[in-house]
């Protein structure tokens, strides 16, 4: 006799007006281990889906109004994008929900329930959720074993990132990365290139900032025997170093505005001129510029010409600071001391949550360059096991007790509006992670869930 398969848990949310046939789906649904949430309404539903995570969305098609059902699903697929939706109908409403396939619904079931075929319904569904989250999760070690090693991050600013670079690393289309300084716009540009169809061919950075002209133009093009005081012997630059390859040109905001005109012709032309040359050599190279620049602003002041920024802005991805994502900061600062303890052969595995605290709390103006020096040195000057607060630099810490002296401004308020601008404050600092302010707020998750819904915070 064959065993039954195992039984998979999902969280599942019920949206029905009427009371009892909900409660017979929560039911059906229970038996089998599923955990059920239960609304009656479509606004409750979108209240449950902005700040729940649900598997499986089963919903009736009409409620308060005709179009009640539609709304979950349009506010499902906005909020929970790997969740699968369910439309319950009446024999009438068939055609509306087959509508509602088109829109993205999982599928539907009519009145009155056959309740093995519902029961099958939402295993089905919730075992396609399943194995789509597995899916992305070993596309995600694909990922970091093939070339977005090192990038790292599970906030919503940073997988738009990576699903930009997933996009276009395929192509050969121009790209610009736009960021503050240490935001790791070398970083991505390397991701794109060992994802791209080049990927065996090579990566040539070159940083355009504080080269003149001259020099700029020889390390781009480069230079032929005597064409200038020094040029001892033949020298290609990193267009021909790149051939087949991909060029980064980082800090292209800086560059000379008579070198911009050179290099716009050459990426016209696909054919550069070596200094003291006349002999144009053909290359095939894509490229990717960087800068922290507003590109913009400086066309308005004459430093940038337009007609070179439309010719590298093929696709653009801006680079979220680390203060725009800091529910990452955990991740990162986990990542470099595994990193560092392991190179100094140290015995450091974790960090303290008071010097947590501190990093999170800190501004961070040099971004994930200055965090990486920062958690290196803690590393280096660690006497234990974990990092501790007395290890954090006394500038970070300086800046979190700043932050947070202001105690006068709490003299007259109640507990509950202390307690409400705690958990407003932690949630801004965590990038909105419940998880990380619940632990940093010393309350379990589902407790900081009811107080956001008590206090109507989001």
């Amino acid at each position: 006799m064959t065993q039954p398969e195992e039984q998979l848990t999902a969280q599942v949310l019920l949206v029905d007006d009427e009371v009892s046939h909900a409660e017979v789906m929560a039911e059906a649904l229970k038996r089998l281990g599923h955990v059920c949430t239960i609304v009656h309404d479509s606004v409750a539903a979108a209240d449950e889906l902005r700040h729940g995570t649900f598997d499986v969305i089963v919903t009736d098609l009409v409620m308060d109004s005709e179009e009640a059902g539609m709304k979950v699903l349009e506010e499902a697929k906005k909020t929970q994008p790997n969740a699968e939706v369910i439309m319950v109908t009446a024999h009438g409403d068939v055609p509306t929900a087959k509508a509602a396939l088109r829109g993205g619904a999982y599928d539907f079931i009519e009145k009155p329930l056959d309740l093995d075929v519902f029961r099958n319904l939402v295993n089905r569904a919730a075992q396609t959720v399943l194995l789509r989250s597995q899916n992305t999760e070993l596309r995600q070690q694909v990922d970091d074993r093939f070339g977005l090693e090192g990038i790292i991050g599970t906030s919503s600013a940073m997988q738009r990132v990576l699903t930009t670079v997933r996009q276009v690393a395929a192509s050969d289309i121009p790209v610009l990365i736009t960021g503050e300084s240490g935001t790791g716009k070398e970083l991505i540009a390397g991701a794109i290139h060992r994802n791209s169809p080049r990927a065996k061919k090579a990566f040539k950075p070159l940083n355009c900032a504080g080269l003149s002209a001259s020099i700029l133009e020889s390390e781009l093009f480069g230079h032929i025997k005597g064409s200038f005081t020094g040029a001892e012997r033949d020298r290609q630059g990193v267009f021909e170093y790149a051939d087949g390859g991909t060029l980064f040109l980082d800090e292209i905001g800086d560059m000379p505005v008579d070198m911009q005109a050179k290099l716009l012709r050459v990426l016209e032309s696909g054919e550069v001129v070596r200094v003291g040359d006349n002999e144009p050599r053909h290359v095939n190279v894509r490229l990717i510029s960087a800068t922290n620049h507003d590109l913009q602003k400086l066309i308005k002041d004459g430093k940038f010409r337009e007609d070179l920024f439309f010719r590298i802005r093929g696709a653009h991805i801006q680079l979220p600071s680390l203060r725009q994502r800091r529910e990452d900061i955990p991740l990162l600062v986990r990542h470099f001391v595994t990193r560092f303890a392991n190179a100094m052969n140290k015995t450091v595995i974790g960090i303290a949550e008071p010097a947590q605290l501190a990093l999170m709390q800190y501004h961070w103006p040099g971004n994930v360059r200055e965090l990486l020096n920062v958690v290196q040195n803690m590393v280096v000057v660690a006497g234990g096991e974990q990092l501790e607060l007395a290890d954090v630099p006394a500038e970070i810490r300086a800046a979190g007790e700043a932050e947070g002296e202001d105690l006068g401004s709490l003299a007259g308020l109640s507990l509950e509006q202390i307690e409400k601008q705690a958990i407003r404050n932690t949630l801004r600092m965590t990038g909105g992670n419940r998880e990380q302010a619940a632990k940093l707020l010393n309350i379990g998750e589902r407790t900081l869930y009811r107080k956001l819904k008590e206090y109507g915070l989001k």
